[in-house]
């Protein structure tokens, strides 16, 4: 088919690889704006830019796709790229832009989003994050038909996988990424074969997947440890989960935690009941919470007993 591609993060560069390879012609790739990265903040390409820029691609990247909104002149310049592509459809992944009826309108078989969860749940901006830190067990990739909603346009295909016990959303995003341009490859078969069939995405089980903001970073001891250690999976690896310990000045970057079923006694959460090679335990409002691999500001990542060894005598106090 040829088709327009939006997507801005690696997630979607993955996607727009599959289905290069699969034969597809993409006539056009919107993503976002160059951002600044690095020590230098330098303007970097986001990572769909620059597969599309290496297989030949022309390259949008307008702030709005609105005609009334605040950047009027590059909508409208992407609205007449977008009539010009003709394209069969426009695959989106992880854009960053709401996509008006307008557009939705353009391509001849619509919109159709690659969605990292199995919908109704995790609607919205962090849904690998959020299902890790709510404790789900399962999530998934859905292909949807996309209108004007939320996440809310009815289903195409959807295929689950298990969330390992320990596995982080840095993990999690490698294997839906894959998945996710596997779906979408198959989805565009079948609409050029047999067809898609739409099903309604059911009124129970809606959930919202709220952005990622750096504030949530700091790990709260007066919640539970699974609770903790669920948190810290799903901020692996942004933001970045964060704990104080009293021998150091400034927090540290928590990347592996484990919840023990051991009780912390009389300790109020927060305390440091241990600090050894094989972890610091942390006291919490239920159970403790074992910290395995741990980062100073400015630092490398560490595991506990490199960690522990450096900070030496401080630790035991």
């Amino acid at each position: 088919m040829r088709l327009v591609f939006a997507g801005t993060p690696e997630f979607a560069r993955v996607a727009l690889a599959a289905l290069i390879a699969a034969g597809h012609e993409v006539a056009l790739a919107l993503t976002q704006p160059d951002r600044p990265a690095g020590r230098g903040l330098r303007l970097t390409p986001s990572p769909v830019k620059a597969e599309a820029l290496a297989a030949g691609i022309p390259v949008l990247q307008p702030r709005s796709l609105r005609l009334d909104g605040r950047y009027p002149d590059e909508a409208a310049a992407a609205h007449e790229a977008l009539r010009a592509a003709r394209a069969d459809a426009m695959i989106v992944a992880a854009y960053g832009l709401i996509l008006p009826q307008s557009v939705l309108d353009i391509p001849r078989l619509g919109c159709l989003n690659i969605h990292a969860s199995l919908l109704p749940r995790w609607r919205g901006a962090a849904p690998i994050q959020r299902a890790i830190e709510a404790g789900d067990e399962r999530t998934g990739i859905t292909i949807m038909q996309m209108d004007a909603g939320l996440d809310t346009g009815p289903m195409l295909l959807a295929e689950a996988v298990d969330i390992g016990p320990e596995q982080s959303a840095g993990a999690l995003h490698d294997v839906l990424a894959a998945l996710g341009g596997r779906l979408i490859v198959a989805a565009l078969e079948r609409a050029a074969g047999p067809g898609l069939a739409p099903r309604p995405q059911p009124a129970e089980g809606v959930t919202y997947a709220a952005k990622l903001d750096k504030s949530e970073a700091p790990l709260d001891c007066g919640q539970p440890a699974a609770v903790l250690a669920r948190r810290v999976r799903a901020f692996d690896p942004v933001p970045g989960a964060t704990l104080r310990l009293p021998w150091l000045a400034e927090p540290v970057k928590v990347w592996k935690a484990r919840a023990l079923p051991a009780a912390a006694g009389d300790a109020a959460p927060g305390t440091v009941l241990h600090a050894g090679p094989d972890g610091i335990d942390v006291a919490t409002a239920d159970g403790v919470l074992r910290l395995l691999e741990l980062q100073k500001a400015g630092g490398k990542r560490q595991p506990v007993d490199v960690f522990v060894r450096a900070a030496g005598p401080a630790a035991a106090r």
